[in-house]
């Protein structure tokens, strides 16, 4: 079993910045792949962006290329997400996943709301 705990969320004005975070726990030996979810209200849960068990690969929906960067600090079992250039339209609860490959998540964290006001 592994957990996660995501944090970093919280409101910011257009065009500001955000860092995630996502601490895993419990069986951590593994590099889970993992990856950054949102949802909005009334929306179904989109892909933001992954990062593969070694950490070189990562992956982004074309919504946040260019702004955003996942990245992972193995020894603390942490990945990140830097929000650049944030948009109203990035609102959403951020929620971290994990799996043993990129694309196939068992793992959950609760989420943390990112809010970006006009």
């Amino acid at each position: 079993q592994v957990q996660l705990v995501e944090s970093g969320g919280g409101l910011v004005q257009a065009g500001g910045s955000l860092r995630l975070s996502c601490a895993a726990a419990g069986r951590t030996g593994i590099s889970y792949a993992m990856a950054w979810f949102r949802q909005a209200p009334g929306k179904e849960r989109e892909f933001v962006a992954a990062v593969g068990g070694s950490g070189t690969d990562t992956y982004y929906t074309n919504s946040v290329k260019g702004r955003f960067t996942i990245s992972r600090d193995v020894g603390k079992n942490t990945v990140y997400l830097r929000m650049n250039s944030l948009k109203p339209e990035d609102t959403a609860n951020y929620y971290c996943g994990a799996g043993l490959i990129v694309g196939e998540y068992s793992y959950w964290g609760q989420g943390t709301q990112v809010t970006v006001s006009s």
